[in-house]
């Protein structure tokens, strides 16, 4: 019998500690977890859940006017900001009772407090000292903030789905992901939006057309751009928000929000004198396995900074508890991983960049479709969905596939399977399509991109 409370003891009911709490249970091992702040973590309460959810709603004025095309008339649509947050605050509650019932039925105990180490083996959970055999720490991450004067007059990307009221004019530092989304969702919402980024384009790591095309797509819905610029200083007057650059131009804003990127939350753990490694950033340096180095300790999710993604830390969690209570010695496979943004135009994405693929590859071949949806015929709208395949010459390998347009996501996921399987561009020109669909687009693309123009574009 242990001489320990639990036989693991997780810290973070996040979408990774909440997988590894209930599988560790149901492989017999007795399980507690802590969680100092919400239910579900990241991914339910300011990140994937609430965050798609605005994305939805941020295009019914578009879809209105699109549908006097195809004969419908409505007045124009008015906003209740309140009845959005509402409604959202209703949703997200309902999911924290849904992974609050997970754990219970599951028979993990869960302790509504923060939870800090003593040592390898104790821990301070709301002042109660309770030990553990083994601990995982699965707290996720936070938002940056910059450190000008006057940014605690900015917001970041949590206080947003709070916002009581939607600013007329926004400001959205950053040009990662969270920053083209919310640059979206403002503007969907009628906000007069500016993104300003310290760079020269956008979604710096996705493949380059992606990042070009989604640039001009959102140029076009009338998100503005300062390239290369910074914030010097914010300052809160009569009206709204001064903001002043680095080249000594000021502007007004209603609401400036913070999107620079995100950092692991391991601060004021204990962690430090615990003897856990943690790189510059603050993230957990963990092996293969998620052991970190000290050897009953674990980590995982967004804390080790690998993949700030939720089914990758669910994945992880799966593996850590079947290694450490059924005995197998499984590594997550990180090979190919589709992601979406949900900006809009929203991107869908798996597998290579065209840069990444050059660099590994002695040859390759790459397809792209620019191209108008057949729904915008008669709407006379402007946009283009692009499409890209990446192809391994010399085995005839799709190696990365890449979209631009409604509906990504959901078609990406599809073309993850294929890439996941191996699948060659043979099979893919052999797939009939369905037509009439963009989607099809990826299986009749026939003629690559002529080199010298590809690798132009790549340079």
């Amino acid at each position: 019998m242990s001489s320990y409370d639990y036989d693991l003891f997780v810290i973070g009911a996040g979408s990774g500690g909440v997988r590894a709490s209930r599988m560790s249970a149901s492989h017999g091992a007795k399980v507690a977890v802590a969680e100092e702040r919400f239910l579900g973590g990241t991914c339910v309460n300011v990140g994937c859940i609430p965050k798609k959810l605005f994305s939805y709603g941020s295009h019914y004025p578009h879809y209105t006017h699109e549908a006097a095309a195809y004969g419908w008339d409505f007045a124009k649509p008015t906003l209740d900001w309140p009845r959005l947050i509402e409604n959202k605050n209703k949703e997200v509650e309902r999911l924290n009772g849904i992974y609050r019932n997970l754990l219970n039925n599951a028979g993990v105990r869960l302790y509504e407090a923060r939870a800090t180490l003593i040592d390898a083996h104790t821990l301070d959970v709301g002042g109660d000292r309770i030990t553990a055999d083994k601990i995982l720490i699965a707290t996720g991450g936070k938002p940056s903030r910059d450190d000008v004067p006057g940014t605690e007059h900015a917001i970041v990307s949590d206080d947003a789905f709070y916002l009581k009221e939607l600013p007329n004019r926004a400001l959205v530092v950053g040009g990662g992901y969270i920053a083209v989304e919310f640059a979206g969702i403002f503007n969907g919402y009628g906000a007069d939006t500016t993104l300003i980024y310290r760079r020269d384009m956008i979604l710096r790591g996705f493949d380059i057309d992606v990042r070009k095309h989604l640039a001009a797509e959102m140029e076009k819905k009338g998100i503005g751009f300062k390239w290369n610029t910074v914030i010097k200083r914010i300052d809160k007057v009569e009206g709204g928000l001064d903001v002043t650059f680095d080249d000594e131009t000021t502007q007004q804003y209603d609401q400036v929000l913070y999107a620079i990127g995100r950092i692991p939350n391991t601060s004021n753990m204990g962690l430090e004198e615990v003897g856990i490694e943690m790189t510059g950033s603050g993230a957990i340096v963990v092996d293969d396995y998620y052991q970190s180095s000290v050897d009953n300790i674990y980590a995982l999710g967004d804390i080790i900074d690998r993949y700030q993604l939720t089914p990758v830390a669910i994945g992880e969690a799966m593996k850590l508890a079947s290694n450490l209570f059924k005995g197998t010695n499984d590594k997550m496979d990180y090979a190919d991983i589709p992601t979406a943004v949900f900006s809009d135009p929203p991107i869908g994405t798996v597998g290579l960049t065209e840069e990444d693929a050059r660099a590994k590859y002695d040859d390759v071949e790459i397809y792209r479709s620019t191209f108008r949806a057949l729904k915008d015929t008669l709407t006379g709208s402007s946009e283009q969905t692009m499409m890209k395949l990446i192809v391994d010459k010399a085995s005839d390998r799709v190696v990365g596939c890449h979209m631009v347009g409604p509906d990504a996501g959901e078609i990406t996921q599809g073309m993850g399977i294929a890439l996941k399987c191996g699948a060659t561009k043979a099979q893919f020109d052999a797939t009939v399509g369905i037509h009439p669909t963009a989607a099809e687009e990826f299986v009749t693309m026939r003629e690559p991109v002529p080199e010298p123009e590809a690798a132009a574009v790549a340079g």
